[in-house]
């Protein structure tokens, strides 16, 4: 592994980074089949892992946890937190203060985060997607408090706009505060809107960028084609990403592409990804060792200029064909009350 800088951090890292969402009950519920899989991909080199506390409820971070044991030092690990954690019981409606990112939720989270993963720090921790309800200086203050404490090394976001990443970095100049190093957005041969503003941002203000969904939510494994139903893991959940006509077409364009580079779709997919100057490590998310075993087959594949010349004709930069179904996507564009103007009341004549 030629080993990359994540960031201004000082922190190496592989250019390829474990994802661990499929491991536990969304996706391979065998521990001990995840705990070989990790070890696996350890012992090939990646020293980089990434989860999240709401991935199967916690589960990933406990197998990711098992896993680590005895290796923790030699792993940069990385989790999220800000998506909903409660439960509903009964009658009993679940806690609404179990998600976001205020000083109340992220200092249990990351307790809770550590509790599961067997460990008394890491070494990346992240937001998980923007919270409108809590102000950005708020969130800075108790991350900056848990790095004083010894919790957390750094700390980064995923899935924000490039204005709010810049917020954040103006507040933390101004406040004194600990400012985010990374960010982890979605980017592929189908995605590369980022191109736009969020790469240049991250490069302008010495971030590092962890990619997730490289492979387009799945659709660039090869196993989705136009005109044919794919019997996947993640047909099941009915991903509208995975039926969209138009990343189908383009994805069926993109095949050829592959062939003459003497490349599976996956790997032309995997090397584009971490091609791009602004990237640091490209996530890959297996659930299976089959599926392991593919995508470190490729870690080794690098692009010509003439194979990425002929991505650009068929993708251009910094352009998107559609969207992931898991993109965020800011309140105003989900909550139409927010984009319409509410009439004035006239008074009673």
């Amino acid at each position: 592994m030629q080993y990359r800088t994540l960031g201004r951090t000082g922190i190496k890292v592989s250019p390829y980074c474990l994802g661990a969402m499929m491991f536990g009950a969304v996706g391979n519920p065998d521990h001990d089949a995840s705990v070989r899989m990790i070890h696996k991909a350890l012992d090939a080199g990646i020293n980089f892992v990434d989860t999240a506390d709401m991935y199967s409820r916690g589960e990933s971070e406990e197998i990711v946890g098992k896993a680590l044991k005895g290796r923790r030092d030699s792993v940069v690990l990385a989790t999220k937190a800000r998506l909903p954690m409660g439960v509903e019981t009964g009658n009993v409606p679940a806690d609404p203060n179990a998600q976001g990112a205020s000083r109340r939720w992220l200092t249990r989270a990351l307790d809770d985060s550590l509790r599961r993963l067997g460990t008394d720090h890491v070494d990346l921790f992240q937001i998980h997607r923007p919270d409108p309800d809590t102000d950005i200086e708020e969130t800075l203050s108790v991350l900056t408090d848990l790095v004083r404490a010894g919790k957390i090394r750094a700390i980064g976001t995923s899935g924000y706009p490039a204005s709010d990443i810049v917020e954040a970095q103006w507040v933390a100049e101004r406040r004194g505060l600990q400012r985010f190093r990374t960010e982890q957005p979605t980017y592929s041969l189908l995605n590369r809107g980022i191109e736009r503003e969020v790469l240049p941002v991250c490069e302008r203000y010495g971030m590092g960028t962890l990619i997730y969904s490289p492979l387009a939510g799945g659709l660039l494994t090869g196993r989705y084609r136009k005109g044919r139903q794919a019997d996947t893991h993640r047909a099941q959940f009915g991903f509208r990403h995975l039926t969209d006509e138009r990343r189908l077409d383009t994805a069926e364009r993109l095949i050829p592409v592959a062939e003459e580079a003497g490349l599976s779709l996956t790997h032309l997919a995997l090397a584009f990804v971490i091609a791009h100057p602004g990237v640091t490590s490209a996530i890959i998310g297996p659930r299976t060792m089959e599926q392991l075993d593919d995508l470190l087959a490729g870690t080794k594949a690098v692009l010509t200029d003439e194979t990425l010349d002929r991505i650009d004709a068929i993708v251009p930069p910094g352009t998107d064909v559609g969207r992931l179904d898991m993109d965020y996507a800011p309140p105003a564009l989900e909550r139409p009350r927010l984009r319409r103007r509410v009439p004035e009341e006239r008074p009673a004549a």
